[in-house]
C-alpha cells in the first residue's frame, strides 16, 4: 500500500480539495498505514479493499472541511444531552441500539450515514443514493452477513466517526495490526472525540434538533476523552458473562479478517480482544466510581431477552421520557421480525486459545460491578 502521503494527495486529487482539517488524524493515518503493510498480510481483495476505506474516510473528511468552510453556522449547531450505549460487545447492544431507533422523536447515526457524513442529508433532494449502497469495497465484500439485522435505515455505531480521525477499532476488526492495537489502546482520543461531535453537527445541520442515540463498545476506552465532548452525555449498558462475551466476539473477528487475508492467527485474535475489554471494563468501572455511576442505567442481556420492551421502558422512565404508543409498537415489531434471526455457530474456546475460567479471572472486579450495578438498578 502507498505511503499516507499519497493516499492523502488521491483523496484530494479525487475530490478537488485540500484542507484536511487538523493534522492530528496523520499519526493514526501514518501508524496504520505502517501496520498494514508491515504485519498484516493482506491477500489482493483485502489489499483494495483497505485502501479504498482509507480513502474513503479521508475524501469525507476533506468533504467536512468543505462543508464547514462553506458553512461556519454549522458551529453553532448544538448536540444536547445524548444517549451513549457503552456495553462489552456481543452483550445485546446492538439489538438495544436497534430497539431505541424505533423512537420517531431521536436521532441516531443511521447505516449509510455513517461512513458517508457529507453532503449533510438535510441537503439533499430526493431518495438519497447513499441509502442501500456500499461505500467501499470493504463493506461489498462483507456485505450479505447476518451480524447486524438492522435494514437499510439501521442504526450504526460510531466507528466510522472516529476512523474520521484514523483512531478507531474499525481497522482492528478489518486486519492484524498489532502495533496499531497496541499503540491506539494507549492513544488520547480527545481530538477524534472533537471530530465526532463536529460530523454529528454537519449531520444534523438543517433538520430539527432531536435526541442523539449512539453506541459504540470502543467508548468504554476512552470515557474521559467522550465525557470532555459531550458533559451532559448519559450512558446505557447491557451485561453478559464475558466467557460467552469473548468467543463471540473473537469468531466474528475471525470472520471479517479471514475475507482479507488468508493468514488468520486465531490466538491472536483471543488474545487481543481479552487483553482490550478486558482493559475497557476497568477503564469504565474506574470511570463510574469517580462519582460518574449515576449517568449510568444497566440492562442484563437475559432481561432483554425476555422483556425488550419492558427494558426499554424502564431506561426512558431513567430518563424522564415517555414511551409513545407508535415507538413500543415499532418496537414490537422489530423484535417479532429480528429476535429469531440466525445464531452463528459456536466454535470451540479452544481454536481461540479462550479457557473459560481465565478468562472469567480477567472479569473479576466487573463480574461483582455487575451484580451490584443491575442489584441497585432493580431496587
Amino acid at each position: 500500500m502507498e505511503p499516507a502521503t499519497d493516499l492523502m494527495a488521491a483523496a484530494q486529487a479525487a475530490t478537488g480539495l485540500s484542507d484536511f482539517g487538523d493534522d492530528n488524524f496523520r499519526e493514526g493515518l501514518e501508524r496504520l498505514v505502517t501496520a498494514l503493510n508491515t504485519e498484516a498480510r493482506l491477500n489482493a481483495v483485502g489489499e483494495h479493499a483497505l485502501r479504498d476505506r482509507i480513502g474513503l474516510h479521508l475524501r469525507q473528511r476533506l468533504m467536512v472541511e468543505d462543508w464547514y468552510s462553506r458553512h461556519p453556522e454549522i458551529e453553532g449547531e448544538e448536540i444536547r444531552a445524548p444517549l451513549f450505549g457503552v456495553s462489552l460487545p456481543r452483550t445485546g447492544s446492538s439489538a438495544l441500539s436497534y430497539l431505541l431507533s424505533s423512537d420517531p422523536n431521536v436521532r441516531y447515526l443511521r447505516v449509510w450515514e455513517s461512513s458517508q457524513p457529507c453532503p449533510p442529508p438535510s441537503t439533499v433532494e430526493g431518495p438519497d443514493p447513499r441509502r442501500g449502497s456500499s461505500a467501499s469495497a470493504a463493506d461489498e465484500t462483507l456485505k450479505g452477513g447476518s451480524r447486524t439485522p438492522s435494514g437499510i435505515d439501521g442504526a450504526m455505531e460510531c466507528q466510522d466517526l472516529m476512523a474520521l480521525d484514523f483512531r478507531s477499532q474499525i481497522f482492528q476488526a478489518f486486519a492484524h495490526i498489532p502495533s496499531y492495537s497496541q499503540w491506539l489502546l494507549e492513544a488520547s482520543l480527545n481530538d477524534t472525540y472533537t471530530y465526532h461531535k463536529r460530523t454529528l453537527k454537519l449531520l444534523q445541520w438543517g433538520q430539527p434538533a432531536r435526541p442523539w442515540r449512539l453506541k459504540a463498545p470502543t467508548h468504554m476506552l476512552y470515557l474521559d476523552a467522550l465525557d470532555a465532548a459531550y458533559p451532559d452525555a448519559r450512558f446505557v449498558m447491557t451485561h453478559r458473562d464475558p466467557t460467552d462475551v469473548m468467543l463471540s466476539v473473537a469468531t466474528v473477528y475471525a470472520d471479517i479478517i479471514g475475507k482479507f487475508t488468508d493468514h488468520v492467527d486465531h490466538g491472536y485474535i483471543g488474545d487481543l480482544n481479552v487483553g482490550c475489554w478486558s482493559e475497557a471494563m476497568t477503564r469504565a468501572i474506574a470511570f463510574r466510581e469517580r462519582g460518574q455511576d449515576h449517568r449510568f442505567f444497566d440492562i442484563h442481556f437475559t432481561a432483554m431477552q425476555a422483556d425488550p420492551v419492558g427494558e426499554v421502558r424502564r431506561l426512558y422512565a431513567w430518563l424522564g421520557e415517555e414511551v409513545s404508543p407508535a415507538f413500543a409498537q415499532a418496537m414490537a415489531d422489530w423484535w417479532a421480525g429480528n429476535s429469531k434471526a440466525e445464531r452463528m455457530a459456536k466454535p470451540d474456546p479452544a481454536a481461540f486459545g479462550l479457557d473459560p475460567a481465565a478468562v472469567r479471572a480477567r472479569f473479576t472486579d466487573y463480574l461483582q460491578h455487575m451484580d451490584r450495578a443491575l442489584s441497585n438498578h432493580a431496587a
